[in-house]
């Protein structure tokens, strides 16, 4: 072989500087951490995080930060309009309602964090179960989750409100149960492309096992898709829980809940005082947004891809 086809005979200015090369070629793998600090993101997802930090920082502080105690109400202040006293007016019932949002933000917060957190933890396990051993046990969990799926959240919500009561903890259950299957096809499809890649055979050769491999190689890689998926259940969680507190079968009086206070407001805008209605809707609105569009930033920073 001449020096014109070997590819080892290079000429001084072609050949590779020695030394320096090898840092930089470690460094152009991105750390997950150096992804993080990129965060900030667009003017908009600056926005957005800033929304959601100021609810969670009402939901912490609500008991300092209400101007007033939002289940006492004055039937003499019913529905009065902006002032001094009551920022953002009163409701029916002469309840503040600045302070019943900011309290509100509590049981509205926390309730579909419940079911995101529930249904995440059940469903990754499902499908990287099913995914993992394939056969019949696949065959069965396929079938049960396609029982789930044919009963909206909201209907498995009011059933278990039927069966142990009105309040947070059995709706919460319910919709957990209600939103698992998302979240296990999902993780169950993704870990079968994972399961195909190179890197899991070579771990299997390894001698490593499936535990080992699923939790330290395949889940770490899955978990951005995961991310965004869980930020959109808690976007129907919300509104889902709202809903149900909008019917009574929820957070009841007199615990404040930004369901309960739109439902409570319905004869105020007959009456054409909206405001004590419109204020929690648009803080649902506010959410809602606000937390779909961070989640899914953060999930694309996380797997590499840079958002616009």
């Amino acid at each position: 072989m001449n020096a014109r086809t070997d590819p080892r005979a290079q000429s001084p200015a072609e050949a590779p500087a020695p030394g320096p090369a090898a840092p930089a070629a470690r460094s152009g793998r991105r750390p997950r951490l150096a992804r993080l600090r990129a965060l900030g993101g667009s003017p908009l997802q600056r926005i957005c995080l800033l929304v959601l930090l100021l609810f969670v920082l009402a939901a912490l502080l609500a008991p300092w930060i209400s101007p007033q105690d939002p289940t006492f109400g004055n039937l003499g202040d019913s529905l009065l309009g902006p002032g001094p006293d009551h920022w953002l007016g009163t409701d029916q019932g002469g309840h503040d309602t600045l302070s019943a949002l900011i309290t509100g933000t509590r049981t509205s917060l926390t309730g579909p964090l419940a079911v995101v957190l529930f249904s995440t933890v059940l469903g990754v396990a499902v499908g990287l179960f099913t995914a993992w051993r394939g056969g019949w046990a696949d065959a069965l969990a396929g079938r049960v989750l396609d029982v789930v799926f044919a009963f909206p959240a909201l209907l498995l919500a009011i059933l278990a409100v039927a069966l142990f009561g009105k309040g947070m903890t059995a709706p919460v259950l319910a919709m957990a149960v209600a939103y698992m299957p998302y979240t296990a096809r999902l993780v169950r499809g993704l870990t079968l492309q994972e399961k195909a890649r190179p890197y899991v055979a070579a771990y299997r050769v390894q001698g490593h096992s499936a535990f080992f491999v699923t939790v330290r190689a395949v889940l770490p890689n899955i978990a951005p898709t995961l991310l965004a998926q869980s930020t959109v259940n808690f976007g129907y969680a919300l509104l889902d829980l709202a809903a149900l507190s909008f019917l009574g079968l929820g957070v009841q009086p007199p615990t404040p809940d930004w369901g309960a206070m739109i439902n409570q407001g319905q004869t105020a805008v007959l009456q054409g005082r909206p405001l004590s209605a419109i204020v929690p809707a648009v803080a649902v609105v506010l959410v809602v947004v606000a937390f779909n569009i961070v989640g899914e930033n953060l999930g694309d920073r996380l797997a590499g891809r840079d958002p616009r």
